[in-house]
């Protein structure tokens, strides 16, 4: 099976990003790197000691909506169909309305959540990194059991968790996924916080999202599976374990310590993550709600707004 990973630098603390070149009926780009003059120079290099140019490609299916994985959508021609879930679409097309209902469930959200003021404007910095994402639209939307035209074998599996309109592409006659960030070799993909589809709909929790996404890659057959970052992953079913016990470990320690007092969601993040919060509001956010959706999933905690904000008790 020829596929051909390209490997682009990103300004993310995540570092390189993975991109995918099928040979297929038709040629096909999977996930299109970052938005930087940098990452663009790197990928036509590539292509080219692959044996193409960046005109030969065909069609660019995307695993999800993140910047490091659309950006330089940017950069290819206006009508190279882009394949993707729909819910992808108003994230790369920007779409005004739902920027809007971003900001607005953010600025909700973090208050409720116990954040002081002072690091409320991590809402601009949420703004900030769609300028290494593009202004695209998809062409053609797929969803869980289709098949992607020019891609013979290949399916569509449906794996929000990271995102909410993550997939991944598998080909079971050759045991072989192309699986974006559900599941990396070294680090736990981050389950990231995202407003609902339509405005007042009820939060997802990504989370409990990701973790049944990770159960189920163990009804696959997979030999190699081609991952966003990193190296490719040949043990799918014990990493996944693996992933699986460490959350619930750290469900264990956020319960530990909500025995000792009833807590936000804030004050859980600022023990947890005691420097890195500073830095990485978003992600140190979205992975302490999801462990305490968790523990709330599993009955293990109360909680209680009627002051406003959440304050979370362990049973």
């Amino acid at each position: 099976m020829n596929i051909h990973k390209i490997i682009l630098p990103t300004p993310f603390a995540v570092g390189n990003v993975n991109v995918f070149l099928i040979q297929g009926e038709r040629l096909t780009l999977v996930d299109a790197g970052v938005k930087t003059e940098e990452a663009w120079q790197a990928f036509q290099q590539q292509i080219n000691e692959i044996g193409f140019t960046v005109s030969d490609i065909e069609q660019i299916v995307l695993t999800h909506h993140h910047p490091d994985h659309v950006g330089l959508l940017d950069y290819f021609e206006n009508d190279i169909p882009v394949i993707g879930h729909h819910r992808n679409d108003v994230w790369i097309s920007r779409d005004e309305a739902f920027i809007r209902h971003h900001d607005a469930f953010f600025a909700e959200l973090f208050p409720k959540a116990g954040i002081d003021e002072k690091y409320l404007g991590a809402l601009a910095g949420l703004k900030s990194m769609l300028r290494y994402s593009c202004e695209r639209s998809l062409t053609h939307a797929v969803k869980e059991g289709d098949s992607i035209p020019g891609l013979s074998g290949w399916e569509v599996i449906e794996t929000p968790g990271h995102a909410l309109d993550h997939i991944a592409l598998y080909h079971p006659q050759e045991k072989v996924m192309i699986g974006g960030d559900l599941l990396l070799e070294k680090v736990s993909s981050n389950p990231v916080l995202e407003p609902p589809q339509t405005v007042g709909g009820e939060r997802e929790k990504s989370l409990l999202h990701y973790n049944h996404s990770l159960e189920r890659l163990r009804q696959f057959d997979i030999d190699i599976l081609y991952t966003g970052h990193g190296n490719e992953i040949h043990n799918v079913n014990e990493l996944v374990d693996e992933r699986l016990k460490k959350q619930r470990d750290r469900a264990a320690k956020v319960l530990l310590m909500l025995r000792e007092k009833p807590s936000t969601v804030f004050m859980i993040c600022q023990q947890l993550f005691p420097e890195i919060y500073k830095k990485q509001l978003s992600l140190t956010m979205s992975e302490t709600l999801g462990q305490l959706d968790y523990l709330e999933s599993v009955d293990a905690v109360t909680v209680d707004l009627s002051n406003g904000y959440w304050v979370y008790y362990a049973k």
